[in-house]
């Protein structure tokens, strides 16, 4: 907790010291550079706060709590949906309005995670005082918070690279690329959602090597997560019209977010699918595994394919690409899941057998 604090305000300081240079790099144009920064320099003081509930949430969810971990991220987005209106609409602060609106959320989730750690409802502390790093605890949470944390980044990077590159088909064009990501993340969070639950549950059964309920677990999740998607896809393809509709008024930004969200949900019934397995790795501990699968889907196998499809395709490449890696991706992941699952059971049979001989 300690240490997500720390890193959340040195990038909150890092965000706002190098705001408009960042801004640029990301392919903010001399149109929306101010109101991109107008949003960013506020923003970037819920660094901190976003930290703490990230980090709580999940350590809620792994002592068993997820409903309570579910309350403090509901109430951040509640509150965001709540204000939002309030602050662009009454009182007419536009994108700072929005930006304030998520700020005051983000550290309203904060302070009720804050709240339940220190009125003692839970068995683990945040105080100072009990702060380690030694015996293997820094070791032990990097080894599976870097893949993580390394597929958050390189995700970032993707979305500056296809940013700057659509940049180059005018502002019209990147509004569409930027909203029909979002029709996607309807889909995707779901997914991720999902993906994530099922971590803590595979990990106990490895943990008592319980490999019968872990399968038990791994195939129930891996239908519903697919069944999730397919449904969510189903409901963004039919519904694409209102959706982008809600974002865009602009006829021209429209026409680009429409179609390029019917090729990004080409693949979207695959995401739970993905998620799946790439949780399924870090549950069960295989660190270089799980670190290839974070940063393959949207950077070792995305980011080329960006300059490679724009290059045949121009700006219809550029969506094309996720839905090519998508595919490419989740099938590297499929074969690393297995190779290491396989190794898993070979060695508990081992310990098993020189137990029995012992």
């Amino acid at each position: 907790m300690w240490t997500a604090t720390a890193i959340g305000i040195i990038l909150a300081a890092v965000l706002f010291i190098f705001a408009k240079p960042i801004l640029k790099v990301l392919g903010a144009s001399q149109d929306t550079l101010q109101l991109a920064y107008s949003y960013l320099a506020i923003v970037a003081f819920s660094g901190p706060f976003s930290m703490i509930s990230g980090t709580f949430s999940k350590i809620l969810t792994s002592e068993g709590q997820p409903k309570k971990a579910m309350i403090g991220i509901s109430a951040g987005n509640l509150l965001n949906i709540i204000l939002d209106p309030i602050f662009i609409l009454g009182f007419h602060w536009d994108v700072a309005g929005a930006a304030l609106a998520t700020l005051i959320s983000q550290i309203v989730a904060a302070g009720y995670y804050l709240w339940y750690f220190l009125s003692k409802q839970s068995s683990l502390s945040i105080r100072i005082k009990d702060y380690l790093a030694k015996d293997k605890i820094c070791s032990s949470v990097l080894a599976i918070g870097i893949p993580a944390a390394l597929g958050s980044m390189i995700m970032g990077i993707s979305v500056m690279v296809v940013n700057s590159l659509m940049s180059g088909y005018g502002d019209m064009a990147l509004a569409g690329s930027g909203v029909a990501t979002k029709v996607t993340m309807v889909t995707g969070m779901l997914c991720i959602g999902i993906g994530q639950g099922i971590q803590p549950l595979l990990g106990y059964c490895i943990g008592a090597k319980d490999w019968k309920r872990y399968k038990e677990t791994f195939r129930f999740s891996l239908l519903f997560s697919f069944v999730v998607s397919a449904i969510m896809t189903g409901l963004c393809y039919i519904f694409t019209n209102q959706i982008v509709g809600a974002f865009l008024t602009d006829s021209n930004a429209y026409d680009y977010a429409f179609r390029f969200s019917r090729i990004l949900l080409t693949t979207s019934a695959l995401f739970g699918i993905f998620y799946v397995f790439q949780n399924s790795l870090q549950a069960m501990g295989a660190a270089v595994p799980a670190l290839i699968i974070n940063i393959s889907r949207q950077g070792l196998i995305y980011i080329p394919l960006l300059y490679v499809m724009n290059s045949i395709l121009g700006v219809n490449g550029l969506l094309w690409a996720q839905p090519v890696a998508d595919v490419l991706s989740l099938i590297l992941a499929v074969i690393l899941y297995y190779v290491t699952y396989g190794r898993k059971i070979r060695q508990t049979k081992g310990i098993v057998e020189n137990t029995a001989k012992v």
